[in-house]
């Protein structure tokens, strides 16, 4: 089916893109959704789970980290992710060094 869009106003091209963009979420919710059965039928049918196969940890979290920074004038510390936290950035204003909160 061809659509002659050069015979659209701007306001009907503006719904067909909606309805296309819609058109194509539907489209990758029912592939993954097709995905997903076989995987667990497959899953089912060798007797095993998704983490047996894949390990518990999934998404990208990795965990705790050990702490890399502590705050000279008290016992914060910080893993260096994230944002970086107040007394950090204090620390560097009044002229520390990030190696020089390192902890050792």
């Amino acid at each position: 089916m061809a659509i002659d869009v050069s015979s659209l106003s701007a306001k009907q091209l503006r719904e067909l893109i909606r309805k296309a963009k819609g058109r194509m979420k539907n489209i990758d919710k029912e592939k993954t959704a097709k995905v997903k059965a076989k995987v667990n039928a497959l899953l089912k049918a060798e007797g095993v789970t998704f983490a047996q196969v894949y390990g518990k940890k999934r998404g990208g979290k990795t965990g705790k980290v050990p702490p890399k920074y502590r705050n000279p004038g008290g016992s914060e510390t910080w893993s260096g992710r994230g944002k970086r936290p107040r007394w950090f950035v204090a620390a560097l204003k009044a002229g520390k060094k990030e190696k020089d909160l390192l902890i050792k």
